[in-house]
């Protein structure tokens, strides 16, 4: 089974995008906004977005399973207060349900949080808890950086993330680092803010002792890691000199890193860099990079052609297309067993 750990509804119908929008306009007066149960999409409408999409694109690339979220950039936890992202990701986290059970062979979800920036993690503890014993999801989307771009939140390694962190070790899910959009002019949200997100929350794990605190919490990293793995020595000599253990024993018990490189190259140098086992098959499609290579004729988020041209084995293979996504999240596997896959 080939298992995509990293894939998100940017194809949802327009109404979503359109009730946004007004709930954005209404922000100095919410009781004048949108409510929730106004926006109205079909089940029809579901299965034609995916159907001519996602599920399209999974059929032609070989594909078979994709870990469901909502849309990454769409979070946009900056905008209004704490019940503005409440609203919103409720909205959202039940539209990525509605298509896992519309198609269950194909898609299970992973929820959006309702972080607001400067609001207690603890307040997104109802939504997190909804998600995994209603809806089945087996993961979770953590944005470390809820202001979008000016790193306002403390590091990861901070008590003040401890309560999301105590419910993902109770109920045994992991958390995929994630921003949203950027606001700050300097980053282009995908490529800036997102690999600058993926390198800044691995380095405060260096830094950090949490997983001493959390032995069982585990943390993807996507995008492959943003610049980890090409300044691997780099990040080996920082903690060296930090007297941190070796990262092997410091971190990569509990961080892992998915496969959307968008070259051959960038997947030839994970894989030689990282054990086989923290490395995760992703494609993060439908997603950042929607074009065709013109060097490979290929699109470039088709990273299973990349991983199956890469030097590995079968059972290397096997594992980063499905074993480890079977040991980093649980609730997949059970759900996976359940229906004797």
């Amino acid at each position: 089974m080939i298992i995509d750990c990293h894939g998100h509804y940017t194809t949802a119908p327009r109404a979503l995008e359109e009730w946004r929008k007004r709930q954005i306009a209404s922000l100095a007066a919410p009781e004048s906004g949108p409510k929730a149960s106004e926006l109205r999409i079909s089940d029809d409408e579901l299965r034609e977005s995916i159907e001519t999409n996602q599920l399209k694109f999974m059929r032609e690339r070989g594909s078979d399973l994709t870990v469901f979220s909502p849309r990454a950039s769409f979070m946009a936890h900056h905008i209004g207060d704490f019940n503005t992202s409440a609203t919103w990701a409720a909205i959202c986290n039940e539209l990525c349900h509605r298509v896992a059970k519309l198609f269950p062979d194909h898609f299970i979800g992973a929820a959006m949080l309702p972080q607001s920036p400067g609001v207690d993690p603890a307040a997104c503890l109802p939504e997190l808890e909804r998600c995994i014993r209603e809806y089945g999801f087996v993961a979770i989307n953590l944005n470390p950086d809820p202001s979008g771009g000016y790193w306002r939140e403390p590091p990861l390694t901070d008590r003040w993330w401890y309560p999301i962190y105590e419910r993902m070790v109770e109920y045994d899910i992991p958390a995929m680092i994630h921003v949203s959009t950027s606001c700050n002019a300097c980053f282009h949200t995908t490529g800036a803010h997102y690999l600058n997100a993926d390198t800044t929350a691995f380095m405060q794990c260096v830094t950090g002792d949490l997983f001493r605190d959390f032995p069982a919490l585990r943390f993807v990293i996507p995008h492959g890691g943003g610049a980890v793995p090409y300044h691997w020595g780099r990040f080996r000599g920082l903690a060296q000199a930090l007297d941190k253990p070796p990262l092997e024993e410091h971190l990569l018990k509990n961080i892992f890193f998915d496969t959307c490189v968008y070259h051959q190259p960038g997947i030839d140098l994970l894989t030689r860099v990282m054990p086989i086992d923290n490395i995760l098959f992703a494609s993060e499609m439908i997603g950042a990079v929607r074009g065709i290579d013109p060097r490979t004729g290929h699109h470039y988020d088709d990273t299973k052609r990349y991983v199956e041209a890469a030097a590995l084995s079968d059972g290397e293979r096997r594992q980063i297309y499905e074993g480890n996504a079977r040991r980093v999240y649980p609730r997949l596997n059970a759900a996976l067993a359940a229906r004797d896959l």
